[in-house]
């Protein structure tokens, strides 16, 4: 049973974690992880260890340098963090196979930060709609201007080259809940 020492902490080194990010101070972002770990639900994806992890900063925020979040809610469970938040950001350069169409995202997600039995921090795990990200990135393109039209053409060309890649065998191969 957690109690108000380990939710006190834990509720800090979230939110330190938040904070680092939008500050791009990757070091320190790292630094709340023993071994960094990310799991990407809507995307199949897995950024595992130091290396992994900076890559997946160093694209996120080329796509996206202004990238910010607003806290909706957070909450404790008896081995996480669950932080409800707006993700926000101005699409500058490529997302995946996506080129940088200049358009602005607000996207509601959830992270769920969960701790080992040693109150590591052992994996952010997050979810979000992935249609309401694409419907913001893609959808604000005018197709009735012809200068529109090769950008449009790339950005289905970028969205086809990434459903057609695999997912992490880790979040596929899930093992069954135990349940009381």
């Amino acid at each position: 049973m957690i109690n108000d020492d380990i939710r006190t902490a834990r509720q800090k080194l979230v939110l330190d974690h938040f904070h680092d990010e939008v500050r791009q101070d990757w070091d320190d972002v790292l630094a709340t992880f023993p071994h960094p770990h990310y799991e990407l639900i809507p995307l199949m994806k897995v950024h595992d260890g130091d290396q992994a992890v900076r890559g997946y900063y160093h694209d996120s925020r080329v796509a996206f340098p202004d990238q910010d979040h607003e806290i909706i809610a957070l909450r404790h469970s008896e081995d996480a963090v669950i932080v409800e938040f707006w993700l926000l950001g101005t699409h500058l350069g490529p997302y995946g196979g996506l080129p940088p169409t200049g358009s602005r995202f607000r996207v509601r997600m959830t992270a769920y930060f969960i701790f080992d039995a040693d109150e590591n921090l052992v994996c952010e795990r997050i979810y979000f709609d992935t249609l309401t990200l694409l419907k913001q990135l893609v959808g604000g393109l005018n197709l009735k201007n012809p200068k529109n039209w090769i950008l449009a053409a790339r950005c289905l060309r970028g969205l086809m080259k990434e459903a057609g890649s695999k997912p992490h065998p880790s979040l596929v191969n899930t093992p069954k809940a135990v349940l009381p």
